[in-house]
């Protein structure tokens, strides 16, 4: 049964990323969502602490409880979402390598995207492509091998890639036999230096705009065989599979990240909702109208209230997916709903913020606008709400739903 009390280091953790977010990434948040630039000297205050590395990391991921890795998320979140992007965004391409490679690949790649204090690595998962956003199956980067050199030839282009060019290490998810869509992709670590990779057009963004997010271009990309998260073995086996029966009961390499990083992207959308709840509450109990506190006001009260309510719902939400993914896994699109419900809450308790602020939540002198258009990526990537709907419609039914 589910126990969702914190433990003493589960609590000792959450207030130590909270102290972290107060003092060093708020009071530079704004500056560095004006600048529209990777935070280097904040990624590199979080490595001196060890917040930013893979021993992290690891030790949130093999917590039995599934709650130490929300729970930091959220307060790096709720300091500010870009900054807390560029921290996490290095998670997705660790968690897209033990989810798909050997226990040896793991640990020669893990700790690779993220190097140490003295000299910050990066990592980048790359899967959207320009036709392939939602529509994973329809993957068009390839990966030929090369039996003579023992060596994968990966041509195509990645889009939206967070760390996308800048990283040291690549996670591509590629088609090696395009015919069995979705049961035919692989994926493959891309290391440091290696010649035909290059950045596309960098984005600019309505939001997280500290957080880098760019084209990836695979020109000619050779990786050694070994750099196949699995090995060969394995995936012949399963294309075989796949070919024999017409279809692979296996997931995706794709999916299966996407379904175990679910409810972290809910606590990203949480820890904004609640950064911009707690904003909205103070100001509310400061700022008068009609001779007295507008809290008090039932249109602002009965608000609040509302907002408060749907935070603490979707953060049940969120826990019980991440307990779940741990204790027994889904079954009824836990994760989707806890992606689903908090993207969607963060979305509208921002937007109720720069109403109660008024127009100073309307101008980039209060962050309430910021954390807004924070909030609505999160209803876009790693699945969009619709294809949450979908995935919790599907696993209701038991149907196929289109």
């Amino acid at each position: 049964m589910a126990d969702f009390s914190l433990n003493e280091d589960q609590v000792q953790i959450q207030k130590w990323i909270h102290g972290f977010a107060e003092d060093v990434i708020r009071p530079v948040a704004h500056e560095w969502d004006e600048r529209e630039e990777f935070p280097y000297p904040v990624v590199e205050e979080a490595a001196k602490i060890g917040l930013y590395g893979w021993e992290f990391m690891m030790n949130a991921f093999s917590d039995n409880s599934g709650l130490t890795l929300p729970v930091a998320i959220e307060e790096l979140f709720w300091g500010d979402a870009g900054i807390g992007m560029a921290i996490m965004g290095s998670a997705l391409a660790a968690a897209g390598i033990s989810g798909n490679g050997t226990p040896e690949q793991v640990m020669e790649w893990v700790p690779q995207c993220y190097g140490d204090a003295n000299k910050v690595q990066l990592g980048a998962f790359c899967v959207s492509e320009p036709d392939a956003g939602s529509d994973v199956s329809s993957l068009r980067t390839r990966a030929v091998y090369d039996e003579a050199n023992d060596e994968w030839v990966l041509n195509g282009t990645k889009a939206w890639i967070t760390n996308g060019g800048i990283a040291d290490v690549h996670v591509v998810v590629a088609a090696v036999d395009p015919e069995l869509k979705g049961r035919g992709q692989a994926s493959f670590i891309v290391p440091p230096g290696t010649k035909g990779l290059s950045q596309g057009q960098k984005y600019l963004k309505h939001g997280i705009r500290a957080s880098h997010t760019a084209e990836v271009v695979l020109d000619d990309v050779r990786v050694p065989g070994r750099c196949l998260l699995g090995g060969k073995e394995k995936l012949d086996a399963k294309l075989a599979r796949a070919r024999d029966a017409g279809r692979s009961g296996e997931k995706q390499p794709a999916m299966a990240t996407f379904e175990a990083t679910r409810p972290s992207v809910g606590a990203q959308a949480l820890g904004i909702a609640r950064a911009a709840y707690e904003y909205a509450l103070d100001y509310a109990k400061e700022r008068k109208a009609f001779g007295k506190p507008i809290v008090q006001h039932q249109a602002i009260a009965f608000k609040l209230a509302n907002m408060a309510t749907e935070i603490d719902a979707a953060r049940l939400l969120v826990w019980r997916a991440a307990w779940l993914a741990r204790n027994g896994g889904f079954s009824n699109g836990e994760g989707s709903m806890s992606k689903y419900k908090a993207s969607e809450v963060a979305v509208r308790v921002t937007e109720d913020a720069i109403q109660i602020l008024g127009g100073y939540g309307y101008t980039r002198e209060y962050p309430v606008e910021r954390w807004h258009r924070d909030a609505k990526i999160h209803t876009i990537f790693e699945g969009t709400s619709e294809i949450q709907q979908l995935v919790i419609a599907r696993a209701i039914s038991g149907m196929r739903i289109e």
